[in-house]
């Protein structure tokens, strides 16, 4: 019984890792996602959802249903 409390801290862990991964692609592949490039950090009331390169982020607008 002392397996489960490891077990669910280990899945917990990993599930919340998951939400940190950024796509790393190039301009053409955020322009296709709906995306664009930015410098440094994306604008107020954009997300960021890739990578460009090094220095630029892939940032879309946030869509509220």
């Amino acid at each position: 019984m002392r397996v489960l409390p490891l077990l669910c801290a280990v899945l917990l862990m990993l599930h919340g890792a998951a939400g940190f991964s950024l796509s790393h692609g190039t301009p053409q592949d955020c322009e296709r996602r709906g995306g664009f490039c930015s410098l440094g950090s994306c604008p107020p009331g954009v997300t960021r959802v890739g990578i460009c390169s090094k220095k630029e982020f892939c940032c879309r607008r946030r869509w509220y249903p």
